[in-house]
């Protein structure tokens, strides 16, 4: 017998799978975020914010995730006026599972010790697989889309760049802020490092091998619509 293809499903089964792929992601970027922070070479650059202030306040690392992705809601919102869906305040319940993620993923990872830089290297291309597969999931579910590409996605609507190059600037920017942040608060830089350009390049990297690999396996078509 045939195997009946996603595009095939019945209407509540496609968006049962849509929302297992939704939170599936979610739990996965939060794992990979944990993995590459723990890693010791620096966060990602979405992350370096909330690691920073996580450093300075009796706060968690995911409780900032979750504070800095409601603020990034509220932000597409005041940029993007009546332009702004308000199915995507659904973010703020998105944001929330990748924070409990973020904070599962260090409770996960935090018997884990990288003493040598071979190690640590390999817990950023670790941590990197599991961030990229999360987003690939994500992209897949075609949901709700995460906060953090929601304000990027706001700021290139509203300045008419492309994606992409928004994406650079924002990153480079948010990282800045978190660097300046650091150096204020203890003199030093904290949370960013080396890793954290490996994972701004490799992340995106592997999420095109992936979809290539599954495409090629014919087994893309069964996550995506």
């Amino acid at each position: 017998m045939l195997k009946l293809e996603a595009k095939e499903l019945p209407k509540y089964k496609r968006i049962i799978k849509k929302y297992f792929l939704e939170l599936l992601g979610l739990f996965l970027m939060g794992l990979g975020i944990s993995l590459i922070t723990k890693s010791d070479l620096g966060t990602s650059p979405i992350s370096g914010v909330p690691l920073v202030l996580s450093y300075i306040f009796p706060l968690t690392f995911g409780q900032f995730t979750f504070i800095m992705g409601v603020v990034f809601v509220v932000l597409q919102k005041m940029i993007l006026g009546k332009e702004f869906p308000n199915v995507q305040f659904l973010q703020v319940f998105v944001v929330f599972i990748l924070g409990f993620s973020v904070d599962l993923g260090m409770l996960i990872f935090s018997h884990l010790n990288f003493d040598f830089y071979w190690e640590k290297v390999i817990g950023i291309v670790l941590g990197c697989m599991l961030l990229a597969w999360g987003v690939y999931f994500q992209v897949c579910a075609n949901v709700i889309i995460n906060s953090g590409e929601g304000i990027v996605r706001a700021l290139a609507i509203k300045t008419h760049l492309e994606f992409g190059t928004m994406k650079i600037i924002f990153d480079c920017t948010y990282s800045c802020l978190a660097l300046i942040m650091s150096l204020a608060a203890f003199g030093t830089v904290r949370g960013l490092r080396e890793g954290t350009v490996i994972s701004a390049v490799l992340v995106g990297f592997i999420v095109k091998l992936t979809d290539r690999i599954l495409t090629r396996l014919n087994l893309a078509h069964y996550l995506k619509d």
